[in-house]
């Protein structure tokens, strides 16, 4: 998979999707979502064809939209990812935006990334809603623990 192609287009720098099959504009959240795909898939072996990206979904009567997400081999959501641009602070909001999501999703593990941190959640069904992990899972062990 060629990562990091990128052009310019009328003044404006695009950075080539390998997952979406074409060129997007290289924005400050691009970058990182770019970053955090070539991590996910290189590294920790997440599979290409398993992994949708700016993946739309109705909550309440809205469309949004989750940066990226990761799927079981039976098509089950396992896993949001929800990047923000360099500058911007994983706080609460975030990890609030990241939740609402998960009404529509049920997934067991969040990760929230602003390329510098980053934050692996599992959420829990007990009466604690998450906890954080140390570190991403690869794509094994996010199947394995997802029941």
């Amino acid at each position: 998979m060629q990562w990091f192609k990128t052009r310019e287009l009328k003044g404006k720098q695009e950075v080539f999707d390998p997952l979406r099959k074409k060129y997007v504009s290289l924005t400050p959240e691009e970058e990182v979502r770019q970053l955090t795909l070539h991590h996910l898939i290189e590294e920790l072996n997440y599979p290409a064809g398993l992994i949708a990206v700016e993946y739309s979904l109705r909550l309440h009567e809205l469309v949004k939209r989750c940066d990226i997400v990761v799927f079981s081999p039976e098509t089950k959501p396992v896993m949001i990812v929800e990047c923000k641009s360099r500058h911007i602070t994983i706080n609460q909001a975030v990890l609030d935006q990241a939740t609402r999501y998960n009404i529509s999703l049920q997934v067991k593990y969040l990760l929230l990334t602003n390329g510098l941190k980053q934050y692996i959640i599992l959420m829990s069904d007990e009466s604690y809603p998450y906890s954080f992990l140390d570190s991403i899972p690869d794509y094994q062990t996010l199947l394995n623990e997802k029941n």
